[in-house]
């Protein structure tokens, strides 16, 4: 990466990139698919950030979509956390339910099971996610009802990365 490509992503991140005893770089950033541009929204769409695609044309970014990880096809149901928070489902005191009733906690976990596993892998530390998603909110979700409230809490990925020390901000 060229010196002015380091400082921008750098500025941009605040993180500086890691490098291994080879002197190689490896990605420390990781990126909801979705605000790159990539089509995994439960709906189809995106929600393309111009900010997030200038960090993915510096590179050293993984992009992650927790649900298409956790095996959930796109397009699929809208699903929201009921009965708690991100932290609640993973510790199994309350369940992710999709809008026609299914229970799909199993695919919310495993998908945030495989982000966390690609952030060890790739020495991530911080990540930068869709905000008031039931995977990748941080600081608020929506309440279950599929009303568009908002209620305090994370995201199951963003919970699962933040309690294994990765740095969590949503967009």
């Amino acid at each position: 990466m060229m010196d002015f490509e380091y400082e921008v992503f750098n500025k941009t991140c605040g993180i500086c990139l890691d490098v291994d005893a080879d002197g190689s770089e490896r990605p420390v950033l990781i990126l909801s698919a979705c605000l790159a541009g990539v089509n995994c929204k439960y709906n189809g769409g995106n929600n393309y950030n111009e900010e997030i695609a200038r960090l993915v044309a510096l590179g050293n970014v993984v992009l992650v979509c927790p649900e298409q990880l956790g095996g959930c096809p796109t397009p699929r149901q809208a699903a929201e956390i009921q009965g708690g928070s991100g932290g609640d489902v993973l510790d199994g005191k309350c369940r992710v339910i999709n809008k026609e009733g299914m229970d799909v906690t199993k695919e919310f976990i495993k998908g945030a099971q495989e982000t966390l596993k690609i952030a060890k892998l790739t020495g991530a530390k911080k990540a930068i996610l869709k905000s008031r998603s039931p995977s990748c909110g941080c600081g608020a979700a929506y309440d279950g009802t599929f009303s568009g409230n908002l209620v305090p809490g994370n995201g199951v990925t963003a919970e699962l990365l933040i309690r294994n020390g990765i740095e969590v901000e949503t967009l």
